[in-house]
């Protein structure tokens, strides 16, 4: 329930921010002005997240995600007020910055809980199961805040309503967490008397990066996880700003039909996730982890060359053709990114040691987010207004190849003991 409510929170959440910034006639946007949104929405945190998962695995989880639930529905609640005054693009971000720095910080701790919940066994039909759930709830938050915002009118008022009304997935998250128990939800080791608040806490959060990142590496099978998330985080992030500019072509005073196309898209990408929750426990025992995540980069190869591609050509009655491609595309990647999170979700979870797990998982939301920052960042350098640029497809597919070759040469490496 926790991560399923943060889930619908965050989607309503973050298509309300969408609706304000991307589409939004009183605040317009070029490539660099969306990549600078999204770098100070989550580069900041993607640099303090690794030491924050030390925290994870030395207080009390329960504690921990009751807080953070708490402390988000009131940022969402400030970022809402920020809307509604009609502030600036700065102060708004960095409300939207501590509100997407919590959602990190919740989801890496209930990714890091799952484990004292159920056997390893059922780790991954749960994950699955999870994801499936989440990212319906996800989609169903999305079109939620899009429905508010095209019933209300693209405006600050609008987003404004839509932002507050996503603290809802915060307080529902939060009564959930609070009926387990102490400790219930880990870590195995007990908070250290008398260090807890103090320099025994700064050494935890100092050492935060380090310990994950070596956890990570002693194990092949997480190590190709997050390569492969890498991967496609890249992919995703220059893609995303591809898709930004594409759809918002035509008459600008068209703003319901760019912000359906784009919940359209986003839609297509949910649905891909939420197959990914059928296919991966099929996949995952039938080929093994390393041969899942390949698997998906390859397929993504494939879409990338034959589906992205030609919205960045297409003109006159074949771009609508072409935007029919790209719905496809976004579905497929949806599925395989989903699905190579799935294997590295079970990777970390089977091969990582609790008192390095909250670590590990935090690590993997600043492979997320620094990947996808900084794709965005030098796509938006090179890609023009409307988004016809063929060469930024090809170059995604060359990413994903190259992280073909970074696993293959990952399975001969030696790990010590």
């Amino acid at each position: 329930m926790v991560r399923v409510a943060g889930q619908f929170g965050d989607g309503m959440f973050q298509a309300a921010l969408s609706g304000a910034i991307l589409f939004n006639p009183e605040r317009q946007t070029d490539p660099l002005a969306i990549a600078g949104g999204f770098a100070a929405l989550l580069l900041p945190y993607s640099i303090i997240g690794p030491y924050a998962g030390a925290l994870l695995d030395r207080w009390d989880r329960r504690r921990v995600l009751l807080y953070a639930n708490v402390l988000r529905a009131i940022l969402i609640m400030v970022t809402a007020a920020g809307l509604l005054a009609g502030i600036r693009a700065t102060p708004l971000l960095l409300g939207a910055l501590a509100v997407v720095g919590v959602s990190r910080f919740v989801g890496a701790g209930v990714s890091a809980s799952l484990p004292k919940v159920l056997s390893q066994r059922w780790l991954v039909p749960m994950n699955s199961v999870l994801a499936t759930v989440a990212s319906g709830c996800a989609i169903l938050g999305a079109g939620l805040a899009f429905s508010i915002i095209g019933l209300i009118g693209a405006s600050d008022f609008a987003s404004a309503v839509a932002t507050a009304a996503s603290a809802s997935g915060s307080i529902v998250g939060g009564l959930a967490v609070a009926g387990f128990g102490a400790r219930a939800l880990g870590p195995d080791r007990g908070e250290q008397t008398g260090t807890a608040g103090g320099w025994g806490t700064v050494r935890a959060i100092a050492s935060g990066l380090h310990e994950g990142a070596t956890a990570a590496w002693r194990s092949r099978e997480v190590t190709t996880a997050f390569l492969g998330i890498g991967a496609h985080r890249i992919v995703f992030g220059a893609d995303t700003l591809l898709m930004v500019l594409v759809l918002r072509r035509g008459d600008e005073a068209a703003v319901g039909t760019h912000l359906a196309k784009f919940s359209a898209a986003i839609t297509a990408t949910g649905a891909g996730m939420l197959t990914a929750a059928v296919v991966a426990p099929v996949l995952i025992p039938r080929l093994g982890r390393p041969r899942t995540v390949v698997t998906g980069l390859v397929t993504a190869i494939v879409v990338q060359l034959g589906l992205v591609t030609p919205i960045t050509i297409a003109t006159g009655d074949t771009e609508r053709r072409a935007e029919l491609l790209l719905l496809a595309a976004a579905f497929l990647l949806g599925l395989v990114g989903q699905v190579i999170k799935l294997t590295g979700d079970a990777a970390m979870q089977i091969d990582i040691d609790d008192a390095h797990r909250g670590q590990v998982f935090s690590l993997q939301d600043t492979v997320f987010n620094i990947t996808f920052v900084l794709a965005l960042a030098g796509t938006a350098l090179w890609i023009p207004v409307d988004g016809r640029s063929p060469a930024v497809v090809g170059a995604a597919a060359a990413v994903y190849a190259g992280g073909v070759l970074a696993i293959a040469a990952n399975s001969r490496r030696q790990v010590g003991p």
